[in-house]
């Protein structure tokens, strides 16, 4: 399986949105990373669903939304409505709710993925994987951007990949999200993650067709 970049716009320019994913689409992106957060959840207020209507209309890249919200189960119709190809949520903010929460994304025929932060161990979410699409692997606190990968967190990769052999999930993304650059995209993938997602490296980059190639090369 290709390395997937996911160019988190938490990074671009707000007011631009449109044109700094045009950017990122005629660098070889075929997915852009939505980060959602409710100020509860995590420490921060982004955007919401009407913002992901509104990309919707304006490009063909996968829509790869990560929410960090505390009732995923509230909200996640309103992302589905919205045209989001996949949806991410929180193992830790809804942990009794994660296989309804997942039967309602898969059965509305989108990817359903699950993150978890840097101090939740793989292991808990290892019953899922069988359901899921995805696994979202946090190497930062969510929350904020541009903050420093965090390498203990690397094990987790090899855990997740070793979980869809077991399951037969050959298919399954592994995503690692957090402080990625050229030179810890290559650790992360040589551990055995598929999808990465970089905002401030790419988005903050002078050249961001270089900035995106030097994460799959």
């Amino acid at each position: 399986m290709e390395t997937i970049i996911s160019p988190s716009i938490l990074s671009a320019d707000f007011a631009n949105l449109e044109r700094d994913i045009n950017k990122v689409a005629s660098a070889g992106a075929k997915w852009v990373h939505i980060d959602v957060m409710d100020g509860h959840f995590v420490p921060n207020i982004t955007i919401g669903a009407p913002v992901v209507k509104s990309l919707r209309k304006a490009t063909n890249l996968v829509l790869d939304v990560h929410l960090m919200i505390s009732e995923p189960k509230k909200y996640v119709k309103d992302f589905i409505e919205a045209g989001a190809d996949i949806i991410t949520f929180h193992y830790e903010s809804q942990s009794d709710l994660t296989l309804e929460i997942i039967k309602e994304i898969k059965d509305a025929k989108k990817l359903a993925g699950i993150s978890i932060k840097p101090m939740t161990p793989s292991s808990a979410i290892e019953k899922f994987i069988p359901y899921l699409d995805m696994v979202l692997i946090m190497t930062v606190e969510p929350g904020f951007g541009g903050q420093k990968f965090m390498h203990e967190c690397v094990s987790k990769i090899a855990d997740v990949k070793e979980f869809a052999r077991i399951y037969g999930k050959n298919d399954l993304y592994i995503q690692v999200d957090g402080g990625i650059n050229d030179i810890s995209a290559k650790i992360c993938t040589k551990m055995g993650a598929n999808s990465l997602v970089a905002g401030s490296y790419i988005f903050n980059s002078d050249n961001i067709d270089l900035a995106i190639k030097s994460l799959v090369e």
